[in-house]
């Protein structure tokens, strides 16, 4: 397991109280040190050059980011990096496309002290980390059923790329044009996705009306 010593860290977002607050937290704790803060983008890579194995510590939607295809690019750039996401909130199709980057340790701006700290520890480490709220997610229960070749229950990539777009809102005409594929395909990839994980719709795709009554179109 990854021991953490002087670990350097580095704070890229533009509110100013949550920079404030998080420099307070590395600086009482001998085991972090503060790399920088960046403001904006060009900041945050003059940064990385430095200190390619820090941890960074952002929210994409607070700094000059165009998306998460931005922090795609510095993910594949600074391969030694860590990444915790800060956020105010966050859509299923945006934790999809984080995790699909590989970026597994997300919580909200809101979560007390302890939690951005064991954050920060399960990210240097490589362990998964998600504050309640994230895991709050409809989407959150969808990554669990990722494919693998271990069981023949598990989604297909296929499978996989469809419930998150059901997930997403997307009504199953929607999802046949997105992905060019029949109208029927759909209707027959989502009765094989119940089938496979044996759970109800309102455990996938949460409580909410909306999505559970586009689902059923």
């Amino acid at each position: 397991m990854k021991r953490i010593k002087n670990q350097h860290i580095i704070i890229s977002d533009s509110q100013f109280l949550v920079v404030e607050a998080l420099k307070s937290l590395i600086e009482a704790d001998e085991r972090y040190t503060l790399a920088g803060v960046a403001w904006n983008q060009s900041e945050l890579h003059s940064l990385l050059k430095d200190f390619r194995n820090a941890l960074l510590i952002t929210d994409f939607a607070n700094i000059d980011f165009q998306g998460i295809d931005d922090l795609k690019i510095i993910k594949q750039s600074y391969r030694q990096l860590s990444v915790l996401v800060l956020t105010n909130s966050l859509t299923n199709i945006e934790f999809a496309a984080l995790t699909n980057l590989g970026i597994r340790n997300i919580i909200y701006k809101t979560a007390p002290k302890e939690v951005v700290i064991t954050a920060f520890d399960s990210a240097i480490k490589g362990e998964n980390f998600y504050s309640d709220e994230i895991s709050e997610l409809p989407v959150y229960h969808l990554q669990r059923t990722k494919p693998n070749t271990e069981s023949k229950q598990q989604l297909t990539t296929s499978e996989f790329e469809i419930v998150k777009l059901i997930a997403g809102g997307l009504t199953t005409r929607k999802i046949a044009i997105r992905k060019n594929i029949r109208y029927h395909t759909v209707n027959t990839h989502r009765r094989n996705i119940f089938k496979k994980v044996e759970v109800s719709n309102d455990f996938l795709f949460g409580k909410s009306l909306q999505i559970k009554s586009q689902i059923d179109q």
